[in-house]
């Protein structure tokens, strides 16, 4: 639906919302046509009244059950003004949906309202499609009817307090506030109203090619015609329209109009696929609006007319509707017809007509029926009736002998009707004996053996009438042994030795015959004492009390009547249970399962094996299990679920028809073993020009029966010819096969082998080339040798440095450019590494060594810094500067030799002249001058200074030439003024930070120094923010050496750090970028960062 496009001000200065072009005013408040009623729609809203500033809801339920997914639901007033995007202070739609009755309840609550909210409301519901609607008024009292207005729901008229436009708001708020707006005026469908808003063009500039734009939005109705009129500033400007993005060249559809400066496209026959986006280009500018076509309800223009007829008669039920291709909804008694292809309903169309036909009416076509569309309604009722009946062939009474088909007729019109058959007025129902037919107005009963009991009063009456045929049937009977009931096989009775036997044999004959039985030649009288035979009305019997092994053989039996003679024999075998049968043979034995054998019972008993019960035991207990409850009749059986590892005994049981055998003797114990899986992970490790190396893992399962070792093979690709390459089992999941040719293709796979034999073979799914790989050479350095090693004169020097590389690497050593002298160092290379070793270490060993690693045309380089430090040589020209009370002062230069090392400091010693006993002064003295205090007046002093660097103290001292003299008392030593100076002084950094990079993984440190009295605070920052109380960093201060330590740095690490030094006399700050990047770059960080060392330590030196 077309959004409104602009706001007036009406005469008592309301403001009131224009319609476009898509509906005039006065139909605003004209009621709706209701569609027609679906089964979405349970509950429907009901209209209501309420006074002004009263609050009233509206709630609409949709069933679930049938559903995949949540309806869609519009809420409308008047025809087209769709509420979801108005929701406010005074509209809220609210959607709810109860998991256990599947029901999704609806509901818009109207809050505050206002005279001018009446008016007609429409729900609509769609899913799939289905659809449904509901139309309902709301009714304000105390309103005028000057001040109605068809949409002042959304926006009302002017009160004291000015109501808020949610959509002005929307408009004009940024994307990230959309959600609290929402939630703060009641807004649900958010999603909806952000659709529609990104459509909404934003506010441009005024256009130099356009006098007037088009609308944001034309409404136009399917099959009507629409004028899209825009007013250009110049009538000589190129002018083109477009259809989403497409231009539209003119056709008897899209037609170009031109009036003045104005330009028409008028766009005829409006259809759904004109519904779209259209947009004008003048020159470099354009404009955009959107087409909105509303499809027409579909409305019944020829109702169906009802119809009244007999069944088996053809049935066409007519409508018309005011649209071609129109989808409409055939429904009988309000439930939709079903129209497949296995359905009695068929539909057609054609135009504006829908047919539905019935071909054979039946009397359940009796019903209303009706034609659904969008627009509304028809209904008819169709009423089916029975025919008369008419008789066409009677039913005949006859006389049948028993045991002879019986068949009856009949014949009635009309053809089709069902019917029922009574015999004595019982219903007859159709089984293996007896057959019901029916075929057109044909109906039959059909006996296939004739009985006693047939004989009587037959009845048949057709379905849905009074009348009924009658006939009577007469059954003759002669004598007869009906032995077929007894259900012997080949009529032989079987009786187990000493049980007693009583065979019951039913005859039959009118009158009732004489019974004589007889055994050979032997009569059977009915008073014999074991064996004896009697007569009843409808059977006669055998009877021996205690069956004998004599017993058996065949009893004949007579019967004769005045309607003839009959006669049958019966055999009797007597019988017993069979012998166990033999000890049963286990041929195979898997992991929880084994296959066993036996040979059937010598004897029988007289009677077939009908199967055998098997059962097992553990060998160490006594408690049978039964395995099989359904008799096996096989002589094999294969027991499972078994225990792996647990020695079993089976034994056997024969049955017959008598009973159970005892049980066979126990199988010989037996162990369940099952093999391995196959070994997992295959994969190959290494490959030269004659040897293929494979790895793999152990299988997944083992078993009880363990785990022997595993039996490789391999066999050359496009052949089939496996061979074993271990004669004897590897333990190992590691093995080399050896002597291939080379160049050659191989595939590989892997057996698992145990006791109970080999696993299923783990096979490589590529074949592989029997050919070293190429790996180009990577020299791995060990982290302590990315910065300088150091060692002291004498000490050994052991480095290993490992690489990769294949086939062996070529390496080799270079010293400053220089082969590198064996007889001083020694080098010896292994295929992954290379040993640098010095015995004993002397300066002169001392120097970068570079190391080469080539693989054909790779090469790789990495260099080790050594350097042997030696103790420092003494100081030069010590000498006495000044003497002055108990002062003296002294002055010399620093070594010639530092021992190739820096010098670390002094220690000054001092001697009296008398005694040349030597005292120590101060040690780890960093300056080259220095004053010595408190000296006994009176003596003569000599002095002497060692040198010390890392290593130690230099073996030698270099002592004064001269003495010093501290003058006695009485001497007149006249002491300089000196005026006290002021040592405060602000924070100066003396050494800024430096922009550094840092491995990720590894600390990294940042450094600077500061002069500053009194001593400063000093602050670390990151990005402007303090560093407090974090473990991730530590941070030091020594003699004005501010050190900011960060540990195992990550990416996220990065950034701008300052450190700010602050006293009483002022503050500093220094900052510095820091960059953390990958290892590819540790080798340079490691050099950067004992640059930096270094030049904090003689920072730190300064300071002292």
């Amino acid at each position: 639906m077309p959004e409104p496009t602009k706001k007036d001000e009406t005469p008592n200065g309301e403001k009131v919302w224009s319609l476009g072009e898509g509906q005039a005013p006065e139909d605003l408040d004209k009621p709706v046509d209701t569609p027609p009623l679906s089964s979405l729609l349970i509950e429907r809203p009901q209209g209501g009244s309420i006074t002004v500033g009263g609050d009233i809801s509206f709630v609409a339920k949709v069933e679930a059950q049938d559903l995949l997914r949540k309806p869609t639901i519009k809420w409308f007033k008047g025809k087209w003004m769709d509420l979801a995007s108005k929701t406010g202070k005074h509209l809220q739609l609210k959607e709810t949906f109860d998991r256990r009755t599947k029901i999704h309840t609806f509901e818009m609550h109207i809050i505050k309202a206002k005279d001018n909210y009446a008016g007609n409301y429409r729900c609509e519901v769609t899913y799939k499609d289905k659809f449904d609607s509901c139309s309902f008024d709301l009714e304000v009292k105390g309103f005028s009817e000057g001040h109605e207005d068809s949409l002042s729901v959304l926006k009302g008229t002017q009160d004291e307090t000015p109501e808020v436009d949610v959509w002005e708001i929307l408009k004009s708020a940024r994307p990230d506030q959309y959600e609290k707006i929402a939630f703060e005026y009641g807004i649900t469908d958010l999603r909806g109203l952000l659709k529609r808003l990104k459509k909404t063009k934003k506010e441009e500039k005024k256009s130099e090619a356009f006098a007037k734009k088009l609308d944001p939005a034309y409404q136009a109705d399917k099959g009507g015609k629409i004028r899209l009129v825009v007013d250009l500033a110049d009538p000589t400007v190129e002018l083109k329209w477009y259809k989403n993005g497409q231009e539209i060249r003119p056709t008897p559809k899209f037609i170009f109009e031109q009036k003045g400066t104005q330009r028409i496209l008028v766009i005829n026959n409006c259809g759904l696929n004109d519904d779209a986006a259209y947009s004008v280009a003048a020159g470099e500018e354009k404009c955009t609006t959107e087409l909105f076509v509303k499809e027409l309800p579909v409305k019944i223009t020829k109702e169906i007319e009802a119809v009244k007829t007999t069944v088996n008669e053809r049935i066409e039920l007519e409508c018309e509707v005011s649209e071609v291709g129109a989808q409409v909804k055939w429904c009988k008694n309000g439930v939709e017809v079903s129209t497949g292809p296995r359905s009695r309903y068929r539909v057609k169309s054609d135009g504006l007509k829908h047919w539905l036909i019935i071909d054979d009416a039946s009397k359940e076509d009796t019903g209303t029926f009706s034609l659904m569309a969008s627009g509304g309604t028809s209904e008819a009722k169709v009423q089916v009736e029975l025919k008369p009946l008419k008789i066409i062939q009677d039913l005949q009474d006859m006389t049948v002998l028993l045991g002879q088909p019986l068949k009856m007729h009949c014949e009635i019109f009309p053809g089709n009707v069902p019917g029922r058959w009574y015999r004595n007025g019982q219903l007859i129902q159709s089984n293996d004996r007896i057959n019901i037919l029916q075929r057109a107005k044909n109906h039959r009963l059909e006996i296939v053996n004739s009985t006693l009991h047939d004989a009587g009063d037959y009845t048949f009456v057709p379905e849905g009438y009074s009348q009924s045929l009658c006939a009577k049937i007469h059954i003759v009977d002669p004598p007869r042994v009906h032995l077929e009931s007894l259900n012997f096989p080949d009529n032989t009775v079987t009786i187990v030795a000493g049980n007693k036997l009583r065979v019951e044999i039913p005859i039959s004959g009118e009158p009732a015959p004489r019974v004589v039985w007889m055994k050979g030649e032997r009569v059977i009288l009915d008073s014999g004492h074991r064996v004896r035979a009697e007569t009843f009305p409808d059977h006669t019997s055998l009877t021996i009390d205690i069956a004998e092994k004599e017993d058996t053989g065949n009893y004949k039996i007579v019967l004769q009547n005045e309607a003839g003679e009959a006669g049958a024999s019966v055999k009797v075998k007597v019988v017993d249970i069979p012998d166990p049968p033999e000890v049963p043979l286990v041929t195979e034995v898997g992991g929880d399962w084994c296959s066993m054998t036996w040979e059937p019972p010598i004897y029988d008993g007289g009677s077939p094996i009908l199967g055998y019960f098997i059962e097992r035991k553990k060998k160490q207990s006594s408690r049978w299990m039964r395995l099989n409850f359904d008799l096996n009749k096989e002589t094999t059986f294969e027991p499972k679920k078994m225990i792996e590892g647990v020695p079993y005994e089976v034994r056997v049981f024969a049955v017959n028809a008598i009973g159970v055998s005892k049980p066979s003797e126990p199988s010989k114990a037996f162990v369940p073993l099952a093999v391995t899986s196959e070994p997992t992970m295959l994969v190959v490790d290494d490959v030269t020009d004659t040897t293929v190396t494979m790895k793999w893992r152990p299988p997944d399962t083992i078993g009880a029966a363990g785990l022997d070792g595993y039996l490789v093979e391999y066999c050359i690709e496009g052949t089939d010819d496996w061979r074993v390459t271990n004669k004897e089992l590897t333990e190992k999941t590691k093995y080399t096969i050896t002597g291939l040719p080379p160049e050659a293709k191989i595939l590989v796979r892997v057996r698992a082998i145990n006791a109970a034999g080999a696993s299923t073979p783990r096979t490589l799914q590529h074949s592989i080339l029997v050919k070293e790989v190429i790996e180009p050479p990577k020299i791995r350095i060990p982290r302590h040798l990315k910065q300088t090693y150091t060692r002291k004169v004498g000490e050994a020097v052991n480095l290993v440095i490992p690489f990769m590389g294949k086939p062996r690497p070529k390496v080799s050593w270079l010293k400053e450019g220089q082969t590198v002298d064996p007889t001083q160092v020694t080098i010896r290379n292994t295929d992954c590494d290379s040993i640098i070793f010095i015995r004993k270490a002397e300066r002169k060993h001392s120097g970068k060594y570079d190391m080469k690693v080539e693989v054909e045309n790779h090469v790789d380089t990495a260099i080790v810094d050594i350097q042997i430090v030696d103790l420092p040589g003494p100081p030069q020209c010590v000498k006495i500067d000044e003497v002055w009370g108990g002062n003296v002062a002294l002055d010399w230069t620093p070594p010639k030799d530092n021992g190739n090392a820096a010098i670390t400091g002094y220690t000054i010693q001092k001697a009296d002249k008398k005694t040349m006993e030597w005292y120590t002064c101060i040690e780890h003295y960093h300056r080259t001058c220095i004053t010595i205090t408190e000296l006994v007046v009176g003596n003569e002093y000599y002095f002497r200074i060692y040198s010390e660097n890392m290593v130690g103290l230099s073996e030698g001292a270099t002592q004064t030439k001269d003495s010093a003299l501290i003058v006695k008392e009485g001497m007149q030593l006249k002491n300089p003024e000196y005026i006290d100076h002021d040592f405060k002084e602000p924070p100066k950094f003396t050494q800024p930070l430096i922009n550094t990079f840092a491995i990720a993984g590894y600390n990294a440190t940042l450094n600077c120094s500061v002069r500053a009295n009194p001593r400063p605070k000093v602050i670390w920052m990151k990005n402007k923010i303090a560093i407090i109380d974090d473990p991730r960093y530590r941070m030091f201060s020594n003699q004005g050496v501010c050190t900011l330590e960060i540990r195992k740095p990550s990416p996220y690490d990065g950034g701008m750090y300052s450190c700010k030094a602050i006293n009483d006399l002022g503050d500093a700050l220094v900052e510095c970028k820091l960059e953390v990047k990958g290892h590819d770059i540790i080798h340079q960080h490691l050099i950067t960062q004992t640059h930096v060392n270094t030049y904090c330590s003689r920072c730190s030196s300064l300071v002292r």
